[in-house]
């Protein structure tokens, strides 16, 4: 009978105590792990084709595989009906060298861009992008209580937002824009509003939304681009704003969609600061109304708006300028509370359309 070698019985024991050691520390690491990111964060979730995500600081869940896609500018044609549409992108990401103040094709706006508005040349989710432009005009619009086609929305923001005038529809512009347009929303199919279109709806604040907030959270956190007079940065002697103004003579005027608070906040929370995105935003809800009540509180171009809602029963909630149909004032219209107004606007409707029994 052999004898055991005393050198392998300690190599044996030297290695049993180093798997003892690395079992205990690995549990360790995960007690640990546990402790700090909590128990869903240690196990593996199996991936899915259709993921749904909460939105950061919404109400609602978004499903990140149903979002718009913008198509590929790569893949634009190269004939006559491509030389258009690359035109038109050229015109909504440099508007002012355009059609600003001092336009190469017509003076005849503000100085903005249209993609001052419509984010990444109307292309980011939302951005305010235009991807159910072309699957939803022509359309009934309250607004003017008309038939609009997607030439008379585009003269909407020229003489709104652009504060500036119409462009005449058969102008090599005003198609080079549609035809952009068109081909963006191309794979929408008609009728539908695709995910991403548009700007994020906020929930209401049971509050109104208070300017002097804003102004504090303006200062911290826009002041550094937009300027603490809200004029924008451009540099001496450019056509273009490296940063728009936000109020005074050179920003949209009080006919514009942006002023509406829910607009404009939905706009702000989903995309500003710079860098801010509607997966990664960068202000709660409550900052994004706030903000936007003191940007909006701040002086801006005029508007003729009497032809504006015919029915004045559709203006929006948000709408700052009466008359109204339901006894609310002004102040609250422009600011809040809105969820009150909300509710006395649907007792109208069905006084209006009683259902049957």
């Amino acid at each position: 009978m052999e004898r055991p070698n005393h050198l392998s019985v300690f190599i044996r024991m030297v290695n049993l105590f180093l798997l003892i050691t690395s079992v205990l520390a690995g549990m360790v690491i995960v007690l640990f792990g546990i402790m700090a990111y909590g128990p869903e964060m240690l196990i593996a979730k199996p991936h899915t084709t259709s993921e749904v995500v909460s939105k950061p600081g919404w109400s609602e869940t978004i499903s990140t595989t149903d979002l718009w896609q913008a198509p590929d500018f790569s893949t634009v044609p190269t004939d006559e009906t491509g030389q258009l549409i690359r035109y038109g992108r050229e015109l909504v990401v440099h508007t002012a060298k355009y059609l600003g103040p001092q336009g190469k094709a017509k003076p005849m706006s503000n100085g903005m861009n249209c993609q001052n508005c419509h984010l990444e040349a109307g292309t980011k989710l939302y951005g305010n992008n235009y991807s159910a432009v072309a699957s939803t005009y022509p359309k009934l619009r309250a607004r003017s209580g008309t038939v609009e086609s997607i030439e008379k929305r585009v003269n909407d923001c020229f003489e709104r937002s652009l504060n500036g005038q119409a462009l005449d529809v058969n102008s090599h512009e005003m198609k080079a824009i549609v035809a952009y347009i068109k081909w963006l929303g191309k794979n929408v199919p008609p009728g539908k509003v695709p995910q991403g279109a548009g700007l994020a709806e906020l929930d209401y604040l049971n509050i109104p939304a208070n300017p002097e907030t804003g102004k504090v959270l303006y200062e911290k956190k826009c002041a550094s681009c937009h300027g603490s007079d809200g004029q924008g940065l451009k540099s001496p002697g450019a056509a273009e704003w490296t940063y728009p103004p936000l109020w005074g003579s050179h920003s949209y005027n009080i006919g514009a969609g942006m002023f509406r608070l829910s607009r404009l906040a939905g706009y702000i929370k989903t995309n500003m600061p710079l860098g801010a995105t509607y997966l990664e935003p960068q202000l709660s809800n409550e900052e994004a109304w706030h903000i936007a009540a003191y940007v909006n509180s701040m002086p801006r171009p005029g508007m003729d708006l009497s032809k504006d809602w015919p029915d004045i029963t559709q203006k929006p909630i948000d709408h700052p300028f009466g008359p109204f149909a339901d006894g609310f004032s002004e102040q609250q219209h422009k600011y809040g509370p809105f969820k009150p107004i909300l509710e006395k606007r649907n007792e109208i409707i069905k006084t209006k359309h009683p259902q049957k029994p």
